[in-house]
């Protein structure tokens, strides 16, 4: 199993995570998206989509770090990961979109914007990053896990990063005392994986 990464982009690290709590070796090849290697035919022959991560399992090519963790989930990892009654099943894919939407949106591109120096609409960043993390604390408020499940789920490394990250953008976490012990009770389940910024 191959995963193609970018040490410091949260929806890589939220693959590598999920691999190191399923206790699922990879190998990483690194992909230099600073200086454009995603954009580069060899990589494009890979992914066309010229995206990190990138999954190669045997015959297998995923993209997309939400796709890869239900893909990961569903291989390789017990059922209570991704559980197959409709109900759980139905509120981690909630909040697998809210890790690609309100988050990305959000802390994602208010952290690109400080850590990267890239163009971002920084209000409209910070707005939306303030309006995710209530939201998130709204729920971790009334459950330990996203899904409301007794264990943590896909639904909860999908989210992790970029709010676990949050500061790196400037979204101060002292708000979010909910946020917080869930960020905690990640980070001491067995084969947690940190990240720079999150060690």
């Amino acid at each position: 199993m191959k995963l193609y990464d970018m040490t410091l982009s949260g929806n890589c690290y939220k693959v590598r995570l999920f691999l190191g709590l399923i206790g699922q070796a990879a190998e990483l090849v690194p992909v230099d998206l600073r200086n454009g290697e995603q954009r580069q035919p060899a990589f494009l022959a890979i992914n066309p989509r010229g995206q990190v991560p990138f999954l190669e399992d045997g015959e297998v090519r995923m993209a997309d770090s939400q796709a890869i963790l239900v893909y990961l989930a569903r291989r390789y990892a017990d059922s209570s990961w991704y559980s197959d009654d409709a109900v759980t099943e139905a509120r981690i894919v909630s909040w697998l979109s809210f890790a690609a939407n309100e988050m990305q949106h959000g802390p994602a591109t208010a952290r690109v914007g400080r850590l990267f120096g890239r163009p971002i609409d920084e209000a409209l960043a910070n707005s939306r990053a303030l309006a995710a993390m209530s939201l998130l604390e709204q729920q971790l408020a009334e459950h330990d896990w996203l899904a409301q499940t007794p264990t943590p789920t896909i639904a909860d490394v999908a989210v992790y990063p970029y709010a676990a990250l949050a500061g790196e953008g400037g979204i101060d976490l002292a708000p979010y005392p909910a946020v917080r012990a869930w960020c905690s009770r990640i980070g001491q389940l067995p084969g947690y994986l940190g990240m720079p910024g999150l060690e």
